[in-house]
C-alpha cells in the first residue's frame, strides 16, 4: 500500500488538531453563505461563587445506641455541607474537638454526648472561638418511621422557620444565629441542589426548642413532616468552644437523673401511704367490735371440778393380740374363687 501523500496548501493538519463537532465543521463550510445556527453549551447549574465557606463536623462519643446513630445519619443526609469523623472516647477532654474541627477543616460542630447509655445531650459549637451550647435531647424520631411521609430532594436548600419568642430574650438570639450558620446550607455550594423544598422549623414550647422538619408541596403549598424530630432542653450556654465562662443557665432544666429519683420516691410514696391506708381499716375494724365487759356475778355459778389423782404406770402396757387373720383372702381374690365355682 502507497504511503499518504499529503498536498500542499491543504487544511488536513488543521482539521485533524481542531476537534470540532460536526455540526461546527458543517457550519465552517456554509460559512461562506453566513446563515448558521449556533451551537451553544448551557451553563453550569451555579452560576455564582461559592463564598459561604461554612463546613459542619457531626460525629459523636462512644457507648451511644442505634437511635442517635440513624439521627446522625439523617442530620448529615439532610446537611450536603456537614463531614463525619471517628466516635471519641469518653475519656477524652472536650477541648480536643476543637483540634478534630481544625484537622478536618471545619468552623462548626454537632457533637452528641452519650452517658449511662440513655441520657443524650448534644453540643452545638462555633470552633474555635465560640460561642457553644450543651442540650438534653429528648423524643428522637428518625426518618425512618413510618409516620413520615414526606419527602425531599437530597442536598435541596431548606428554609429555617424561627419562633418569634427568639427574637425576644438575648440567650434564644445566640441561639438562633448558631443555627442559621449551622442548619443553613451555604449558596452554591458543590454538592447542594438549587432547589428550596422543605423547611426547617425552631419553635419554643414547654421551655424547650422543638426541631422539625417538613415538605413544602408545590401544588398548594402545604406541608408534610419529613423528620427527624427530636426536642431540645438547654443547659448552659458557654463563651468558649465547648467550655469558658458560662454565659446563660438554664433554670428550669431539670437533670435526668433526678428525674429518676423524683419518680422512684413517688412511686415509693404511693406504696407506703396504700400500706398506711390498710392499717387505718385493720384499727377501724378493731374499734368496730363490742367487747363484753366482765361479769363479777359468773364466779357464783362455777363449780370446780374434783381433782384427779395422778397415776404413774411403772410398767408398759399390754399389747392387744392382732385379731386380723392372715389366712383370710381379699375381697377380689374371693369373688374370683366364688365365680370358678
Amino acid at each position: 500500500m502507497a504511503a499518504y501523500r499529503r498536498k500542499r496548501g491543504s487544511n488536513a493538519e488543521a482539521q485533524i488538531r481542531s476537534k470540532k463537532p460536526k455540526l461546527q465543521q458543517k457550519e465552517a463550510e456554509t460559512d461562506g453563505a453566513g446563515a448558521g445556527d449556533e451551537f451553544t453549551i448551557p451553563p453550569p447549574v451555579s452560576e455564582g461563587k461559592w463564598k459561604n465557606k461554612e463546613r459542619v463536623l457531626i460525629f459523636s462519643s462512644r457507648g451511644i445506641n442505634f437511635r442517635t446513630r440513624h439521627l446522625m445519619h439523617d442530620l448529615k443526609t439532610l446537611m450536603p455541607h456537614a463531614k463525619a469523623d471517628t466516635k471519641m472516647d469518653r475519656k477524652d477532654k472536650l477541648f480536643v474537638i476543637n483540634e478534630v474541627c481544625e484537622m478536618k477543616n471545619c468552623n462548626k460542630c454537632i457533637y452528641f454526648e452519650a452517658k449511662k447509655k440513655q441520657d443524650l445531650y448534644m453540643w452545638i459549637s462555633n470552633a474555635p472561638e465560640g460561642p457553644s451550647a450543651k442540650f438534653l435531647v429528648q423524643n428522637i424520631h428518625t426518618l425512618a418511621e413510618l409516620k413520615m411521609t414526606g419527602n425531599c430532594l437530597k442536598g435541596s436548600r431548606p428554609l429555617l422557620s424561627f419562633d418569634p419568642a427568639f427574637d425576644q430574650d438575648p440567650h434564644l438570639s445566640v441561639l438562633k444565629e448558631l443555627f442559621i450558620q449551622i442548619f443553613g446550607t451555604p449558596r452554591y455550594h458543590p454538592k447542594s441542589q438549587p432547589f428550596v423544598d422543605h423547611v426547617f422549623t425552631f419553635s419554643v414550647a414547654d421551655k424547650r426548642i422543638w426541631f422539625r422538619n417538613y415538605q413544602i408541596i408545590e401544588e398548594d403549598a402545604s406541608l408534610v413532616e419529613i423528620g427527624p424530630r427530636f426536642v431540645l432542653n438547654l443547659i448552659k450556654i458557654f463563651k468558649g468552644s465547648f467550655g469558658g465562662p458560662t454565659l446563660y443557665e438554664n433554670p428550669h432544666y431539670q437533670s435526668p437523673n433526678m428525674h429518676r429519683r423524683i419518680i422512684r420516691l413517688q412511686t415509693a410514696a404511693k406504696i407506703r401511704e396504700k400500706q398506711q391506708v390498710k392499717e387505718l381499716q385493720k384499727m377501724k375494724k378493731m374499734e368496730g367490735v363490742v367487747v363484753v365487759p366482765h361479769d363479777p356475778t359468773a364466779e357464783v355459778f362455777a363449780t370446780p371440778a374434783d381433782k384427779k389423782p395422778q397415776v404413774i404406770e411403772m410398767q408398759p402396757p399390754v399389747l392387744k393380740p392382732n385379731l386380723k387373720r392372715k389366712d383370710k383372702k381379699f375381697k377380689r381374690q374371693r369373688l374370683n374363687q366364688n365365680r370358678r365355682i
